[in-house]
């Protein structure tokens, strides 16, 4: 019997292994619409395109073909990803947002748009950007906070872009307002290589509700 559970332990091993290496297969990118006043943010989503592409995962994006987020899509769909762009009607036409890399799926509204990207991926990435990219990072770190998806979120610190940001979220907690286990929910990212690395590694937190159903307080 020790044999067979000798066996067994390694079997689990090896399925433990294999969903860790097969965990991330889709990554979602949000990104600015503009491409910034520095090269370098142009450069990064280019970077972060081909790496996607080098680690064979499919691109899932705002659509469009303008700012960083065109960029990124481009760079990955040239170096043989597959690209799903997921648009909003409103922000369907070509002069708003110009013409989708790859595949179109195309949204009622926002909040349309950022279910079925969070559904199609097993993670996330935020290039820099204002309000909306924003907005997505907190929403998929809230839901994350809250137990409904235990997917990583990742931040690209290009020229320490989000360097006040994390402050911020260093501020928060001290303060009170977010714990210390969740505040590791925003991994931050100097290059798209190492950025990557994290996530395809990552192991989320317990969630809050569950933490208090359990009357964890950390």
């Amino acid at each position: 019997s020790s044999w067979r559970d000798i066996k067994q332990q390694k079997r689990g091993e090896e399925r433990r292994r294999e969903k860790k290496t097969q965990s991330m297969k889709t990554v979602c990118v949000f990104a600015g619409s503009s491409r910034g006043n520095s090269v370098a943010y142009v450069d990064a989503a280019k970077q972060l395109g081909k790496e996607i592409a080098a680690r064979k995962l499919r691109l899932v994006y705002g659509g469009g073909n303008i700012g960083l987020m065109g960029a990124c899509a481009q760079a990955a769909s040239d170096n043989g990803s597959e690209v799903i762009g997921v648009i909003p009607e409103r922000l369907m036409p070509k002069e708003i947002s110009g013409q989708t890399v790859g595949t179109t799926r195309v949204v009622k509204d926002m909040h349309e748009r950022k279910a079925l990207m969070c559904s199609l991926s097993d993670g996330f990435i935020c290039l820099p950007g204002g309000w909306g990219t924003l907005e997505e990072a907190f929403e998929m770190i809230t839901w994350q906070q809250l137990g409904y998806h235990n997917k990583p979120i990742g931040l690209l610190n290009i020229d320490s872009y989000y360097e006040g940001l994390a402050s911020f979220v260093n501020h928060a907690t001290s303060e009170g307002f977010i714990r210390e286990t969740h505040r590791k929910i925003m991994v931050l990212g100097n290059n798209p290589a190492d950025l990557l690395t994290q996530l395809e590694n990552y192991k989320a937190p317990q969630d809050i509700v569950s933490m208090i159903q359990q009357g964890k307080k950390e």
